[in-house]
């Protein structure tokens, strides 16, 4: 590549990251906004979507499909089992694995929610038409993809 074009895909990439970083700001900042309406904060309506959708997990895993550090895990179970949104359960083929269980009250509340949060979502990625969602979709999987391989 030539100094000109590689300086000038150096710009680029500068620039992509700073939008990239604003926008997830804006967006996230929206989601927020829509998940305390709900009375929950972000990470307890991670792990709580997550049980939701995938069912019983086991605690020691909920941190890494939450992106969430494994030290603050327990601290936000503790808060949702004090909610009595979701219930702590042993294994029983190894005691040293706890599962995390979506209770009856916490399942009532995701059926309650989780529509009106889609909804949300729909109108906070409205900026851009489905096809244009599909191509960010597909584009930021490679960047993602290709970061992580570096």
């Amino acid at each position: 590549m030539n100094p000109a074009k590689k300086e000038k895909d150096s710009d680029l990439s500068v620039k992509l990251f700073v939008v990239l970083t604003r926008a997830l700001q804006s967006v996230e900042k929206q989601v927020v906004k829509d998940i305390k309406s709900h009375g929950l904060n972000l990470t307890e309506f991670s792990v709580l979507e997550l049980l939701y959708h995938k069912g019983d997990q086991p605690i020691q895993i909920i941190g890494q499909k939450v992106l969430l550090a494994s030290s603050s895990i327990t601290y936000v179970v503790d808060k949702l089992e004090e909610k009595e949104f979701l219930k702590r359960r042993a294994c029983p083929s190894d005691r040293r694995v706890t599962y995390a269980t979506i209770s009856e009250k916490g399942e009532t509340l995701m059926d309650d929610i989780f529509p009106k949060h889609k909804e949300a979502m729909r109108e906070i990625m409205g900026g851009l038409e489905a096809e244009e969602k599909e191509l960010v979709i597909g584009y930021l999987k490679k960047l993602g993809l290709y970061a992580q391989g570096l």
